[in-house]
């Protein structure tokens, strides 16, 4: 299992989000690249990277911080936040991003993520942010009646490389990832999983490693980092199992 930091930018800056409400932010750096070199710096193998004002907005809205984070990290780059279409994508691609993921579209126009798979063959991520197991989406602002695990099946044998699940009532609470819903996913698509929100803690990331067999290959950790109630040298370590 891997570890995978996370970068969330507003207004050219990094911050963390509570359960992903955009008026309860805190602000860690003024250079949303310096934090990715911070992390780089461990030698992991992605940074996740978010456009929280181009999720908002519909379309990119922080591409200059973003370029400024591929253009001086040595690991790889994914990419989400305002991702609506075919151009959008091919533009991220050509920056240097690494992965591409598709949140809103996935549900509001599927065909966009099969388009973008078959065009881009392993580049593409869906990410699935769910309420009590119903996917939420524009920011997380409106949430939808479809379940996620009904969501993810779509994509099945579509070339999607990843489901990036988040639970948002556990986002930036640092509360725990949401094991059950998390295995639930898993259980049902092919798809590799990547865990996300409410992770703080070592131990969380323990009870994460049992998931891996049924195809949860990461966690996405941002918050905890920040606040230092997760080292992540530790938690690379816990996560290779290399560590008790």
């Amino acid at each position: 299992m891997i570890v995978i930091p996370a970068v969330d930018i507003k207004n050219g800056k990094c911050v963390r989000l509570s359960q992903g409400r955009m008026d309860a932010e805190t602000v860690f750096s003024d250079h949303p690249a310096a934090m990715a070199q911070k992390w780089d710096a461990f030698g992991v193998d992605i940074i996740h990277v978010i456009d929280l004002d181009g999720a908002i907005q519909k379309r990119p809205k922080n591409e200059e911080a973003i370029q400024d984070i591929v253009d001086s990290v040595n690991a790889r780059v994914q990419v989400g936040g305002g991702i609506r279409n075919l151009k959008t994508i091919e533009a991220y691609l050509q920056l240097g991003a690494y992965r591409i993921i598709i949140g809103t579209e996935a549900i509001r126009n599927p065909q966009l993520v099969k388009d973008a798979c078959r065009l881009f063959p392993g580049r593409i991520v869906v990410g699935i942010d769910a309420r009590n197991g119903m996917v939420a989406i524009e920011g997380w602002t409106e949430n939808t009646q479809t379940k996620a695990v009904d969501l993810a099946s779509q994509f099945e044998d579509q070339g999607v490389v990843a489901i990036n699940f988040t639970d948002i009532h556990r986002d930036g609470m640092q509360t725990g990832p949401n094991i059950e819903e998390t295995r639930k996913l898993a259980e049902t698509i092919s798809i590799p999983v990547v865990a996300s929100g409410g992770v703080s803690t070592l131990q969380d990331i323990r009870n994460l490693l049992p998931l891996e067999p049924l195809g949860v290959m990461g966690v996405i950790t941002g918050k905890a980092l920040y606040a230092e109630s997760l080292n992540l040298a530790e938690a690379i370590s816990v996560a290779m199992g290399t560590s008790l």
